[in-house]
């Protein structure tokens, strides 16, 4: 198993995604982030049904990397409660994780 992981994050609206993701970049948190526009969620919050029109964000990085990560997303998000999904990485192109790998240190 690689290091490499994929974290799934969701945001309000465009402007805080890309300033999340930005952020992660510039501090090495992140070698690439995709931003999703226009993602239906569903949840029950506070004991009622919500529905929102978000931004998906997907991030990857490397799981020795999430705890600050995590922490990083914690402090910036607007959310009292962000979704924060780390998905383990089995197999990936060589090049791409050599790659995800050099931009994620600093």
């Amino acid at each position: 198993m690689s290091d490499a992981i994929v974290v799934l994050c969701t945001c309000p609206d465009n402007t805080s995604a890309r300033q999340l993701a930005q952020t992660l970049l510039s501090e090495k948190l992140a070698a690439c982030v995709n931003l999703i526009p226009q993602v239906t969620s569903l949840y029950y919050w506070q004991g009622k049904m919500e529905e929102s029109q978000e931004v998906q964000l997907v991030i990857k990085s490397r799981r020795t990397l999430f705890g600050v990560l995590q922490q990083r997303i914690q402090t910036l998000h607007p959310y009292e409660v962000p979704e924060i999904l780390a998905m383990p990485v089995l197999n990936g192109s060589p090049a791409y994780l050599q790659w995800l790998q050099e931009q994620t240190t600093p």
